[in-house]
């Protein structure tokens, strides 16, 4: 354990997240029961994860899943991937794959409430699409919309209707739509990056990020092609989105990096408005994108393409300005998110860009155990945080990018919900 203290914070953290009666109250309150992001399925995740490894017991992941599961979740139109029985889905899949049998009458009830969903979703976006409307973000991002979903059927129904139909729909969705004698990228919404309508949004923004904008789209149809699962128009729907990318990057003394969304005055004059250097996370920014980007290049067969995308990721990854931005530890937005990129990253990158990839981790790992401090006593830190125990922003979460920093590859896909892998 001392020659790898990535392992032993995880361990640390595990430990402290032991079980739903000792666990900080922020992981077992009712309002996070069915919450992927900060409740205690995405702690189960953890601990799920590590009994696949070799590292902890069964019974650990059980007990989190017992205390969130005492009630129904909810399904239909008020669930989604992070949230309600779509989020519970993705957790017990990610069981179910290491330990056969297990769960698999609740999954194939859970897998009848996703297809009803997707079936639902698709319907009104193909409705709103031939109407000439523009969508709303939750319509197709990764936590509440449809490409959140495709992460799921790549790995629970990549031979049925539903999964085609969806990459279908993403495909005519990056398709232009005319809004006020102007053609817009068809992902356009005409609110804020919130959701909500935004004055500081006038006539809305392309979104760029892998969270909430288009940034999903490509990573969800770059993982369909290297399964070889694909569509008519599939290869053209990722240029297009490739095309847009490079049309918006900014090239900095380092390194290209990519802005969190487009404005309708940028997007009108071509012009982007100069911008603070920002953290280049997975929801937002140039990690997530770099990785996008790499998936689609593989896809692709673009040797040249992916080798800009992972020097994109080393260079954000080395990079002091973007770097003093990343200010957060979680998977989301922070420091244990980018070391889990550049980990999936290093596995599918050249030799060379894969060996420096791995290099930079120690120094990202070194921000979440303070110099002098033991990996227990940062994992005591790390639960007891504000940000929480959960898995997007908090604790659980940043236990697992530690274990895959480690060199343990993802052994039951639990990041599949990231798009990422």
């Amino acid at each position: 354990m001392n020659d790898h203290p990535e392992i032993a914070l995880a361990a640390g953290i595990a430990d402290r997240l032991g079980h739903p009666d000792t666990a900080p109250r922020a992981a077992t309150t009712d309002e996070a029961r069915q919450h992927l992001a900060h409740g205690p399925i995405g702690i189960a995740l953890l601990h799920i994860e590590r009994a696949a490894a070799g590292f902890g017991p069964w019974q650990h992941a059980h007990d989190w899943l017992a205390a969130a599961t005492r009630r129904p979740f909810t399904s239909g139109a008020d669930s989604h991937p992070f949230y309600g029985a779509p989020a519970l889905a993705h957790v017990l899949a990610c069981a179910a794959e290491h330990f056969p049998g297990a769960y698999g009458r609740d999954l194939d009830r859970l897998d009848r409430h996703v297809a009803g969903d997707v079936k639902r979703r698709l319907d009104a976006a193909h409705r709103r699409i031939d109407a000439g409307r523009l969508p709303v973000l939750a319509e197709f991002d990764a936590i509440r919309g449809l490409t959140g979903y495709g992460s799921y059927l790549l790995r629970r129904d990549t031979t049925g209707p539903a999964l085609r139909a969806l990459l279908e729909y993403c495909v005519r969705l990056v398709e232009p739509i005319p809004h006020d004698d102007e053609a817009l990228p068809g992902w356009w919404a005409l609110t804020g990056p919130s959701g909500r309508m935004d004055d500081r949004f006038p006539g809305g923004h392309g979104n760029n990020g892998m969270a909430h904008g288009v940034g999903s789209v490509l990573a969800l149809l770059a993982l369909g092609a290297r399964r070889a699962i694909t569509v008519a128009g599939h290869h053209e729907a990722m240029r297009t989105v490739l095309a847009w990318l490079d049309r918006w990057k900014t090239i900095t003394a380092r390194s290209p990096v990519w802005p969190y969304w487009i404005t309708r005055a940028e997007q009108s004059t071509g012009l982007l408005k100069p911008a603070a250097a920002r953290r280049p996370s997975w929801c937002y920014g140039t990690a997530g994108l770099a990785r996008a980007q790499q998936l689609a290049a593989l896809a692709l067969g673009d040797t040249e393409r992916r080798t800009q995308a992972e020097i994109a990721l080393l260079n954000a990854l080395t990079d002091p300005a973007q770097l003093r931005a990343t200010v957060d530890a979680g998977l989301c937005h922070g420091v244990a998110g980018l070391a889990h990129l550049a980990s999936r990253t290093a596995a599918d990158a050249s030799l060379n860009t894969a060996a420096e990839l791995r290099a930079v981790l120690p120094c990202l790992l070194a921000r979440l155990i303070p110099p002098g401090a033991a990996p227990e006593e940062a994992a005591t830190a790390l639960v007891n945080d504000p940000a929480g125990p959960g898995l997007l922003d908090g604790a659980a979460g940043i236990a697992l990018a530690a274990l895959s920093a480690a060199g343990l590859e993802p052994r039951t896909g639990w990041d599949a919900c990231l798009l990422i892998a």
